[in-house]
């Protein structure tokens, strides 16, 4: 009885940090966003912490053999410089395939954005990404604003405070 009564006691206190580490904002709770540090393509490193306090970030998780995420990134690399000029960092995740298929896809297609490797999907596990294509807003403070499927065309200027 006595673990069974400290274990809900550490529930509820981890349910308070978790919600203390929120930001409320119009009415909704918004998460901090999990860091992680991933290499692209290149072997270069990203860490998303390092984004925090100076720029918003707008990550999309994809494979090679979605169709709806090959449409997408097509889309992306349209607009990656609307982007740049709104000041938001664009991060490419792809989603556990190996990194020599993930190189001859971005040489075939001329990606013009960073394209990362999460090589185990521990960084989709941590976004809680159900499926691929998976768009994730994360605001310059270093919280998710948006989590879907699709990219936030209506809620796009009120997401970069524009």
């Amino acid at each position: 009885m006595r673990n069974r009564a400290m274990a809900l006691v550490f529930i509820s206190m981890l349910s308070v940090s978790l919600f203390a580490s929120c930001v409320q904002a119009q009415g909704k709770v918004f998460p901090p966003a999990p860091d992680f540090e991933l290499r692209d393509t290149y072997q270069d490193t990203y860490v998303l912490s390092s984004y925090k306090n100076k720029q918003p970030v707008l990550l999309f998780f994809w494979t090679t053999w979605c169709p709806f995420c090959r449409s997408e990134l097509r889309v992306l690399n349209n607009m990656y410089a609307t982007l740049q000029k709104d000041g938001v960092e664009l991060l490419s995740i792809n989603v556990g395939e190996p990194q020599s298929k993930v190189e001859d896809y971005v040489k075939n297609y001329y990606l013009a954005y960073h394209v990362l490797l999460d090589r185990d999907a521990g960084v989709s596990r941590s976004y809680e990404v159900a499926g691929v294509p998976t768009y994730v807003f994360i605001d310059k403070e270093g919280y998710v604003l948006f989590h879907d499927n699709f990219f936030p065309q209506k809620e796009y200027k009120d997401l970069i405070g524009k």
